[in-house]
Order: C-alpha cells, then structure tokens, then sequence
C-alpha cells in the first residue's frame, strides 16, 4: 500500500491548485479523483470568470481569496500556459433601487480590497458597450475581472503538479477513510487503498460525505443548478466586458460574457436541487437565461446558440467557503461555489498555511517547476 505526505480527495480545479502549490515542496503527494479524468464537475461548467471580488461579504474568506486569488491568476495562467485575458465586468443597473445596490457594492469592493472600482453613468455606459439596452442607466465598472478558461487551468495545474512528483489516481471513488493513528487510510469503492498522513478534502458537491467520513457532520452541501447557453465564436465581440445584473441572494444574476476562446456565454440559471448527479438541461430554465439576455441586450444574437450545458455549484450551509481543519490530519474545503474558481490559487496558499500549523514541513523541493 502506498504511503503519502498528503492526499488530496478531488481533482477539481481547487485541489488541482492546491497539488501544484504543495509540489514546490518535498512532499509525496497523491490526487484521488472519482471520475475518470480531472475537472469533471464544476470545474468544467460554470461562468468561467475570474471575479474582482466585490460582491463577497466584508471581512468573509469569499471576500479575502477571491480578491487574492484575481491578484494572482494572471500570473499563474501564464505559468500555466492557460487562456486568460483580463476584459473587466461591469454589473448593470436599471433603476434607481439598482444605481443604490451599486453604490453599496462600490462600498463594499473598496472594503474588500477590490482596485480601481467606479461607477459608470449612462452615456458612458453606452459608450464602452452599446448593444445594451437602452434601459440600461447605470454601472459598476470593476477593470480587474477576467476571463479564463476552467478546464483548461485545472488540467494545466493538475499536470504541473505530476511534473513535480505528484500522483493522479482517477477511477479512484473513496468509500471509507479510516484513521490509524499517525495515518489515515483511504478506501476506494473497488478496494484500492491508500495511506496519508493529512488528507485534504476537496470533492465538491461530495464534500459533505468524505467529511462524515472521518465523523464531521457539521458540514451541508446543496447542489444548485445553473444553466447556460453558448453562442458561436462569431458572437465573441458582441460585448467587450463581463456584463452582470445586480446580484441576488442565489447568486449573481444572469450574466453575458466573452469566453477566453471567443465565443458568448449567457447564463446561469440558480434552482436549489436535491440530485447531485442531474446535469440535465430544462425548457424553463434555458428560456429563463433567453429572455433575461434578450432584456438586458435585445439584439444579443440567440439564433447562434451552439449548445447548451448545466453546471452543479456546491453550496454550502455557512453562507462562506468552508475552509479548517478537523483533528490533527484533515482538512476540509468545502462549499466552494462562486467565486471558488477566482480564488482557486489563494486557497491553495491558505491550506498550506493551515497544513503548516498541523505541523508539516515545507522543504523546497529544488526540482520542482511552476
């Protein structure tokens, strides 16, 4: 049975990062991923945006890494040789109760650390993007956000890692963890086994699970579905900047944005679900996305719509990322929805910091290559 440093549960754009942040060092490191290659759940379907972060509560750790974590993207794209371009967002308001949430959000970036933040009137929000609608009167114009692609950086951080000595053990669906005193022993549902001396949790929408495993309870993950709709790469410059609708307490908003390989991306829808495995798209939820864009940019062209997709955010029962220890040799990262993906390389220096005071020892390992 092999014998690890550190496991990590999960191969999913945030434990890709933490693996390439722990590889820079001389530890043996393995990544436990269920499916059958990486960035299978979340980190394959979402927005794809790198958020300047002022939109997380003060003083929350949303807040913290997400701000870090925008910091620090560009250079780990890269690094990486990952697609990133940093076009900024704007959040959109309508109404006069809107220009007021933007005035709270404009507040509550600069809290945040968010840099160069201001509000836009309505001719110069026509200016810069003028196939919004004309009912559009208002702005919050955040020039640090970005685009990125998701998969692309979590196959790039997850290869960086074995690179630098770290092992990926896919088909490997942990069903127990049993702690043997200075280790624990990890299961797999086909009896392959595994031991750590610390194990870092970041399986997502089944973080709730592996943590119950090792007798943490506390933690709740409930998966919300967000839809979205594509269009063609011919769409790519319909908008220059990440357009966002004043958020709500599901999230976001519908937003519009170019991706990091030219095509528009519109959506997600936000419905709480019981069912972690239903990636199904619905008649509904995709009308509800078509008629949002239509409102916000009337001539937003859906006729090249190439596909549609929906993506499972794992929301957890804090209101923040879940992010601490249990015991002397587990570390949860759970509840990582949005901005997960945006503070992905912050969490990564966070759970070194955490593993630190469990008492790991961070030795440069002088072969290593970010």
């Amino acid at each position: 049975m092999q014998r690890y440093d550190i496991a990590i549960i999960g191969a999913g754009v945030v434990g890709a990062m933490i693996a390439r942040t722990l590889s820079a060092y001389k530890l043996k490191i393995c990544v436990l991923e269920k499916e059958n290659d990486v960035s299978m759940g979340a980190s394959k379907a979402n927005s794809a945006i790198v958020h300047a972060g002022f939109d997380a509560a003060i003083g929350s750790l949303k807040a913290k890494l997400n701000v870090r974590g925008s910091e620090l993207m560009e250079d780990v794209a890269r690094e990486l040789g990952v697609k990133y371009k940093r076009v900024g967002s704007l959040v959109v308001g309508f109404s006069d109760s809107d220009k007021a949430i933007l005035e709270n959000l404009l507040e509550r970036g600069i809290a945040n650390g968010v840099k160069d933040l201001r509000l836009l009137n309505k001719e110069e929000l026509h200016e810069i993007e003028p196939n919004l609608s004309d009912e559009a009167t208002s702005a919050l114009l955040a020039p640090t956000g970005a685009i990125i692609c998701p998969y692309g950086l979590t196959i790039a951080a997850i290869g960086n890692a074995m690179d630098n000595g770290a092992d990926l053990m896919c088909d490997f669906e942990v069903n127990s963890i049993e702690d043997k005193g200075d280790a624990y022993e990890i299961t797999s549902s086909d009896g392959q086994k595994i031991s750590a001396s610390k194990v870092i949790n970041c399986a997502g929408l089944y973080s709730d699970k592996i943590a119950s495993m090792v007798g943490d309870d506390t933690i709740k993950i409930t998966p919300r579905r967000g839809e979205y709709i594509l269009l063609d790469r011919d769409c790519g410059n319909f908008f220059s900047h990440t357009i966002f609708t004043v958020p709500t307490p599901l999230g976001k908003g519908i937003l519009m944005s170019p991706t990091a390989d030219g095509n528009l991306i519109l959506g997600p829808t936000a419905e709480n679900m019981d069912d972690k495995e239903d990636h199904s798209t619905s008649a509904s939820g995709l009308s509800a996305v078509s008629a949002a864009a239509r409102k916000n940019a009337p001539k937003v062209p859906l006729n090249k719509a190439i596909t549609s997709f929906t993506g499972l955010r794992a929301v957890g029962n804090t209101g923040d990322f879940i992010i601490r220890p249990f015991g002397d040799k587990f570390v949860n990262v759970a509840g990582i929805e949005s901005p997960g993906l945006s503070a992905a390389p912050a969490i990564a220096l966070y759970v070194k910091d955490i593993l630190a005071e469990l008492g790991v020892k961070f030795t440069a390992n002088e072969s290593s290559t970010p």
